[in-house]
């Protein structure tokens, strides 16, 4: 079994969707089913074709988010080294072209939302800034071109 490296803010998120689709969306969606089992035919029936189908995401997502949730192995953000990027490590970084800084945290794939500021660790980015300390370039081949960023500094 493989483990799933995650932040403690993301086990909570998704420990929080489980619950939903557990609580809202599958009561709602079985409402749906018999709803639609009240018009009769079956056979042609589009809305029972269609609550049919949601409950097959449902499920699977509840499976693929159960099963995220059992190998999950939880990095505090809190014990991390200062002195090299890691993952959950909050980073500044400054493009070396424009002088502009931006903050990340390496995070998970299911964690990473650019406008949080929360890049994964498997993104080109991501990849490139893991295992770095402070005052290493960083240079990235985006499709705009090259780009180059200096690791400020490990907050």
């Amino acid at each position: 079994m493989e483990r799933i490296p995650i932040t403690k803010e993301g086990y909570e998120a998704l420990k929080k969707e489980v619950e939903y689709l557990k609580r809202v969306e599958r009561p709602k969606n079985i409402k749906a089913i018999e709803e639609a089992r009240s018009h009769g035919d079956l056979t042609e029936n589009a809305e029972f074709e269609a609550a049919k189908n949601r409950q097959a995401f449902i499920s699977g997502r509840l499976s693929e988010l159960e099963y995220k949730l059992f190998c999950a192995d939880i990095i505090d953000s809190h014990d991390l080294p200062k002195d090299r990027a890691v993952f959950a490590s909050s980073v500044m970084l400054e493009n070396t072209d424009t002088g502009e800084s931006v903050t990340y945290q390496l995070v998970g794939p299911d964690e990473s939302n650019i406008g949080r500021g929360r890049i994964s660790v498997t993104s080109p980015l991501g990849k490139a800034i893991i295992g770095k300390r402070p005052g290493d370039e960083i240079v990235l081949e985006a499709p705009g071109g090259k780009r180059s960023f200096e690791l400020i500094e490990i907050l």
